[in-house]
């Protein structure tokens, strides 16, 4: 991101953020490499957010953002969109696009049956209840890297960049404008 923009510091609202945990983490890792992230985290419950730290929190809606139009370069989300219909993907991704000036970036899951196989396969050695019914069904529920990238087309972006990661996860890149002709490259 910061090769195609030119930038060093990026303002970052993450999206059913949770704890925060992997903005967070980026922030500490790309400081290392001269990149600095804003990071602003908007969960639909207070008890999901952390409690301590100096991250900016909000309480809204991830389908219903509470910020103007281009108000954070980036807006992110991790292990989220697998949980939406395929209308709400939609929508969510239409209002990622409206909230970021350049880009939002998603990390998911990718549905293969293989996949499923090792959710299954990990049911009896799961501690928690809630992971082992959790697991397969999110799964099961999880869109493929071509389904994803159809959404996000679909909501308005110009530029849609996809990859498949180890262990079944997909990275999505979805440029607000082209790269080229966003006024922002090097």
């Amino acid at each position: 991101m910061a090769l195609k923009t030119g930038k060093t510091n990026f303002s970052l609202l993450e999206l059913a953020a949770g704890t925060g945990f992997v903005p967070m983490q980026a922030d500490q890792e790309l400081r290392h490499e001269g990149v600095s992230l804003d990071v602003t985290l908007l969960d639909r419950a207070n008890t999901h957010l952390p409690q301590n730290g100096t991250s900016k929190k909000t309480i809204a809606d991830a389908l219903n953002v509470p910020f103007q139009d281009s108000a954070f370069d980036l807006v992110s989300s991790t292990l989220f969109l697998h949980h939406l219909s395929p209308e709400d993907v939609v929508k969510f991704a239409r209002e990622a696009l409206r909230v970021c000036r350049v880009a939002v970036l998603v990390n998911d899951l990718v549905r293969h049956p293989l996949h499923l196989a090792l959710a299954y396969a990990g049911v009896p050695i799961y501690r928690s209840r809630i992971t082992r019914n959790d697991a397969p069904a999110s799964v099961k529920q999880a869109y493929t890297v071509e389904e994803m990238t159809e959404f996000f087309r679909t909501a308005g972006a110009a530029k849609v960049e996809a990859q498949r990661h180890f262990l079944f996860r997909m990275g999505v890149v979805a440029w607000k404008e082209t790269p080229a002709t966003s006024g922002t490259e090097s």
